[in-house]
């Protein structure tokens, strides 16, 4: 993939040398979630490309901050590879005080793997079967209503608070370490409601033990296309979706010469890769040379036309800048 076309085109001494023993891919959070699930079959790829082991661990904890932190002082030799998000490389650097590393200065940013939306869904005992019934009875309902999020900070926990906001309501947060078990207590009943981006919601929509309430974007996701969109159901100034990133260490060695630039990412994907991944990721973004990132949770005054619009359009949008 980008991370091959990569090695390819630095030092030849270090990528004749690279890799001699296994690589670890570190994803921030534990096993279950959307975020391992593509760690997994990032990983799977780069083994055939690399003809080394590829191994996964998962080291959850502050929002995905602790694993990140891990691949930031490691030591710069490309056998620590991060799968960062617009969690743990954006967010985590504007609603923390003291975050454990700074997402611009101690990575090495390689390639964008996926872009997908979040999803609102709920416990299928709530009395809502759309967006609409879901804000009535949570207005009705607001100092019992509680919402699960992957981590204090996390991209789960900014989408919900941010919705909450939307929809004019003041819900309970339930911070857990990590989507996969957030996931399990809205299926047993504990907590009123979640917002996970839509692929690790999928199955459990499939086996009706969650209510899909709405797509939170402006159009429906072609990984579930019987869902509506937020938009659709009346919520139309409101958005929120996350991407997928390869990063490596800062200071890890980069090409010597002239910029690389990766070959095409269909190149890089076979078919079976491209399977798995779409599976887990309905938008793919192509890979380049980026170096830096911006987190814009942003709140227009104004529509396209530059009329006021009756109240602040609310968006959680990270752009990857090349």
């Amino acid at each position: 993939m980008a991370l091959a076309a990569y090695v390819a085109c630095i030092g030849p001494a270090w990528a004749q040398d690279w890799p001699s023993r296994p690589v670890t891919v570190v994803v921030a959070f534990p096993a279950g979630g959307s975020d391992d699930i593509l760690g997994r079959i990032v990983a799977a790829r780069l083994s055939e490309l690399l003809r080394q082991p590829v191994n996964v661990e998962n080291i959850g904890g502050a929002g995905g901050m602790t694993g990140t932190s891990r691949v930031a002082k490691a030591a710069p030799d490309g056998y620590q590879i991060a799968l960062g998000t617009s969690a743990t490389h954006a967010v985590s650097q504007v609603v923390r005080k003291t975050p454990l590393y700074d997402s611009q200065a101690d990575f090495t940013p390689v390639a964008l793997i996926a872009e997908q939306p979040f999803a609102l869904i709920a416990c299928k005992d709530l009395p809502a079967d759309g967006l609409r019934e879901f804000i009535a009875y949570a207005k009705a309902n607001e100092t019992k209503m509680q919402y699960g999020s992957a981590g204090a900070g996390s991209a789960t926990h900014l989408v919900c608070a941010l919705l909450d906001t939307a929809i004019g309501i003041e819900a309970r947060h339930v911070p857990y370490d990590g989507g996969a078990p957030a996931l399990r207590d809205l299926v047993d009943g504990r907590i009123d409601y979640f917002c996970p981006v839509v692929t690790i919601a999928i199955p459990q929509i499939e086996k009706k033990s969650v209510k899909a309430i709405a797509i939170l974007s402006r159009n429906r996701a072609p990984i579930l296309p019987t869902l509506a969109s937020a938009a659709e159901q009346g919520l139309t100034d409101f958005t929120a979706s996350t991407w997928f990133a390869i990063f490596l260490p800062k200071g890890t060695p980069e090409p010597s010469s002239a910029p690389c630039t990766p070959p095409s990412w269909q190149r890089w994907r076979p078919r079976p890769c491209r399977r798995g991944l779409r599976t887990s990721a309905p938008t793919w973004s192509r890979p380049s040379g980026g170096r830096r990132i911006i987190c814009k949770p942003s709140s227009r005054t104004r529509s396209r036309n530059g009329r006021p619009r009756s109240r602040p359009r609310t968006s959680l949008s990270t752009d990857w800048i090349f």
